[in-house]
């Protein structure tokens, strides 16, 4: 099956040529038919110079492609990506690469020969391994996803883990659904309608390490913004 990795940047001109430079390194060699995948870079609004090196890299890797976003929103750049794919699977991680790569043949695997029809990343499970977290951040991630499920009624664990892959057959079902978010909240939205819809959800248990010294997210608007966004998407949960 083919597939798409959209990596949302917005601003990352530090560390955007390394990071893509790995995973394009990881997929040749566990993926040697490059007809077969694509690196998506979603930029979503970058005022700094990541456009044009992002551009760069598409010129030099025919595997990587830059699809542009002026607007600001994980959600939006997400959306456009994977409405312009053609790929079977798509899905996104995040450019720190904080979730260990080998995760990725784990949810290809559940996707192309497992039945599964959606895979999410979790932090929450017992077998998960978090290294250099916070007690900050981890609280925070754990308060949030514990107000998701009493909010939403659903039971994945993690909504907020920047790793999540599905066939695209399931996209337009799912915004139709409620998945519409321009923003995080877009992320948690998926893995709610899915479990509506009756999906079938893949768990997956991973290594995961906080980048936190290069973190953008300010936890405060982002809690009031998601907060909002789960009650507007509570309306649209089936009665």
């Amino acid at each position: 099956m083919s597939f798409d990795i959209t990596i949302p940047v917005l601003n990352e001109s530090e560390t955007l040529v390394r990071q893509v430079r790995i995973l394009h390194a990881f997929l040749c060699k566990h993926f040697p038919d490059r007809q077969q995948w694509r690196i998506v870079i979603a930029d979503n609004g970058s005022t700094d110079g990541t456009p044009e090196i992002a551009a760069q890299l598409a010129d030099e890797l025919p595997e990587v492609q830059l699809v542009r976003v002026p607007e600001k929103g994980v959600g939006l750049a997400l959306k456009t990506s994977w409405r312009q794919s053609r790929a079977d699977i798509v899905g996104y991680m995040d450019l720190d690469l904080a979730t260990d790569l080998s995760h990725f043949i784990q949810a290809y695997n559940a996707l192309n020969t497992e039945g599964f029809e959606l895979v999410y990343g979790t932090r929450l499970h017992r077998k998960s391994k978090v290294m250099g977290r916070t007690l900050k951040r981890e609280f925070t991630s754990r308060v949030f996803n514990l107000l998701v499920r009493i909010v939403l009624g659903t039971r994945f664990s993690d909504g907020m883990c920047g790793f999540k892959w599905l066939r695209r057959e399931h996209v337009a079902p799912l915004m139709a659904g409620g998945a519409v978010s321009n923003g995080w909240f877009f992320s948690t939205e998926l893995l709610a309608v899915a479990e509506w819809k009756g999906l079938n959800i893949c768990e997956l248990p991973v290594r995961w390490t906080d980048d936190a010294a290069n973190s953008k997210v300010n936890i405060p608007r982002l809690a009031k913004q998601y907060i909002q966004a789960m009650l507007v998407l509570k309306k649209r949960k089936p009665r």
